[in-house]
């Protein structure tokens, strides 16, 4: 983050604009809108200063900057004069006195920007490239324009009157926030928009004493987050995040992920490694139900798809015995998710008429898969959790028919910008995933050749021509 956005209370400060043209006038009229003191130093004005100067809305105090005499007790300044060297001049002053200060167009002279704005007052929204692309921030903020509806201001007007009322008579702040979540999407959200305003406040009255009555329920989101890319979440899953009380979180959701939870949710890891269970399953499985049981809504956020491999289903059948309510939001697993961002189709007419999905990480240590059926060919073999028994797969899949030569894959952090895929024979896969890290997925079958042709995202492939070429990854 190049800049902290901040919304600044300038009602009544003395704010400086140095240049007369219709670009510093912009800036003008936005500090005014802000209710600053504005103060303007221009040897000649554009002719909208010339009206704000006549109606007392702007000081024109000088026509010359000079440091030592207009910088004295000002908040912030912005210098828009288009001479390179007044501009620096104001900037290497107000730097000097430590007033915030703003050159247009020359982000290495601004200790502030000024964002693209969405006016809802009180509603705002600022957009910002931090200086980089205000052109793609100025069609960012008209995008926001047509989706955010103009009766938002006023709704958050009337909202913001009620506030006392509803203090008195929820005293919960959890029951306050289900309370305006309810109002924000419901019959008051409605009424609103149809500018029926006396209805809408009676509705908020009806809504406060209804909640009065109310016990509110937990309940629990058993949420699928995907292989990674925080652009592969559903719609359902990031409204559920956002709602949240609770996040209990392991360790394949990526942090990109974890960024668009709900920032004041609670955030709980309960995350497992191989060889090393930090949180017992049983002990996630009470979480759930301790944190449901005191009225919070849950979220439980796997990585991938919590029913391929997740322990989804084991931990709803917890909640079920405790009574408690739960729904479930589908991910996309790693298996169709990192091959796709790999280009390995996982079936192909002329390859592979099905595709099997199995985990290398058992719940007993007796291996018993049918290593026959793992084995044969005309299939795509997708393995999760298979690293660590990497020598051991191998030596099965050879032992029980699949050819030495048949082409593997390991994708390590499949879909994320730090992907990596390395590629070789399934004589190599031991080999191959002394170089991968977790987590990773194996995939053994002929269409991963496919990904010399549909290999698009990321980096090119890390391959492997033989065991030498394989040891100089390292």
């Amino acid at each position: 983050m190049d800049y902290l956005p901040i919304f600044a209370d300038l009602k009544k400060r003395p704010c400086l604009v140095v240049g007369g043209n219709d670009i510093a006038l912009r800036k003008a009229r936005m500090l005014i809108k802000a209710g600053a003191d504005v103060r303007l130093i221009a040897d000649e004005l554009d002719s909208g200063f010339v009206d704000l100067v006549e109606q007392n809305k702007i000081s024109h105090i000088a026509t010359e900057f000079v440091a030592e005499q207009h910088l004295d007790r000002i908040f912030l300044a912005i210098a828009a004069t288009g001479n390179k060297a007044i501009d620096a001049l104001v900037y290497q002053a107000a730097n000097q006195r430590q007033v915030l200060v703003n050159v247009v167009d020359d982000t290495q002279r601004c200790s502030f920007i000024i964002p693209s704005i969405v006016d809802r007052s009180p509603i705002v929204v600022a957009i910002s490239s931090s200086g980089q692309a205000p052109v793609l921030a100025r069609l960012v903020r008209e995008k926001l324009e047509t989706l955010l509806p103009q009766h938002l201001g006023r709704m958050a007007t009337i909202a913001g009157g009620f506030r006392k009322t509803l203090k008195d008579t929820l005293t919960s702040f959890s029951e306050r926030r289900y309370f305006w979540e309810k109002a924000f999407t419901g019959r008051f959200s409605e009424l609103m928009a149809a500018g029926k305003e006396d209805e809408a406040k009676q509705e908020l009255s009806s809504l406060a004493q209804a909640a009065k009555k109310d016990t509110p329920q937990g309940e629990v989101a058993l949420v699928g987050s995907g292989p990674g890319d925080a652009g592969l979440l559903t719609l359902r899953a990031l409204q559920l995040m956002q709602q949240a009380d609770v996040v209990l979180y392991d360790y394949l959701v990526s942090d990109e992920i974890m960024e668009l939870v709900r920032r004041d949710a609670d955030l709980v890891c309960v995350g497992k490694r191989a060889g090393f269970h930090s949180v017992p399953q049983e002990t996630t499985n009470q979480l759930l139900v301790d944190y449901a049981k005191q009225g919070k809504k849950v979220v439980r956020i796997k990585g991938g798809d919590p029913f391929i491999f997740g322990r989804g289903g084991e931990e709803l059948e917890v909640l079920f015995d405790a009574g408690i309510p739960f729904q479930v939001v589908p991910g996309i697993t790693a298996a169709a998710g990192a091959t796709a961002y790999a280009g390995i189709p996982l079936t192909h007419r002329d390859y592979a008429q099905s595709a099997m999905f199995v985990t290398g990480h058992l719940k007993s240590e007796d291996d018993s898969m049918d290593w026959s059926v793992l084995a044969k060919g005309k299939q795509t073999l997708v393995i999760y959790m298979g690293l660590m028994k990497s020598s051991h797969i191998q030596q099965q899949l050879i032992t029980h028919g699949r050819s030495a030569d048949t082409p593997i894959a390991i994708i390590e952090r499949g879909t994320q910008k730090t992907q990596k895929v390395f590629k070789g024979q399934l004589s190599e896969l031991a080999t191959l995933a002394e170089n991968a890290a977790s987590p990773s997925l194996i995939v053994v079958g002929e269409v991963v050749n496919l990904s010399e042709k549909l290999h698009w995202f990321g980096k090119q492939e890390i391959q492997s021509t033989g065991l030498d070429a394989v040891a100089n990854l390292a």
